[in-house]
């Protein structure tokens, strides 16, 4: 089915969490691995303002997506996604720009990902803070593993890592186009900037 059902929590202990995830029976699905992720919309941006997301992304493969507007139902991100891989990266990005649409903007994450109970449970390396994302088949079966990690569910966070990279530009001054390690280098980032809260401790 064409939908996403997921959650995001921010980490102050990563790694303390990682090991709380493999010591919980998850199963290890995809080792951590550089995402590179190309966001597009018309010159008009008319994408964004009806909160639907163009994606092209890179990892292990290369995959199109598209997302219709978010609804928080019972705590959760809900959406419509329509995803799947392409065999040449270039060639779709080329296919999108003779379409009418333009990059305007770019974000990298490094992430691993775990299944645990049939709810995929993904660590994330943003560049401006760790976060772990739970998508499952049921805002039930996410609050469940979200408990069983120790997790607060009252601190969720429930947008997108872009929307809290424009806010955090905002909030801040700051002039980057990307979000990417090398853009962050250097820079340090509080809870508090994205506004956020731990929720692993």
């Amino acid at each position: 089915m064409d939908q996403e059902i997921e959650v995001k929590f921010y980490l102050a202990e990563p790694e303390q969490f990682r090991q709380r995830v493999i010591d919980s029976g998850a199963e290890l699905v995809q080792p951590r691995v550089l995402e590179q992720n190309l966001r597009f919309d018309t010159p008009e941006m008319s994408l964004r303002a009806k909160a639907q997301v163009l994606r092209l992304r890179a990892d292990q493969a290369a995959h199109l997506t598209f997302k219709g507007p978010g609804l928080v139902r019972e705590g959760v991100l809900e959406r419509q996604e329509i995803e799947f891989e392409v065999s040449d990266f270039g060639a779709a990005q080329r296919l999108l720009e003779a379409l009418g649409y333009r990059v305007y903007t770019s974000y990298e994450k490094l992430r691993e990902t775990y299944n645990l109970g049939g709810v995929l449970v993904a660590l994330d390396a943003m560049p401006f803070g760790f976060f772990t994302e739970l998508e499952g088949p049921s805002a039930e079966a996410i609050c469940a593993v979200a408990a069983a990690l120790g997790l607060d569910w009252s601190r969720r966070v429930p947008t997108s890592y872009l929307e809290l990279f424009f806010a955090l530009k905002q909030r801040r001054n700051l002039l980057m186009d990307a979000l990417s390690f090398e853009a962050f280098n250097g820079l340090t980032v509080r809870p508090e900037d994205l506004g956020v809260q731990p929720a692993d401790n």
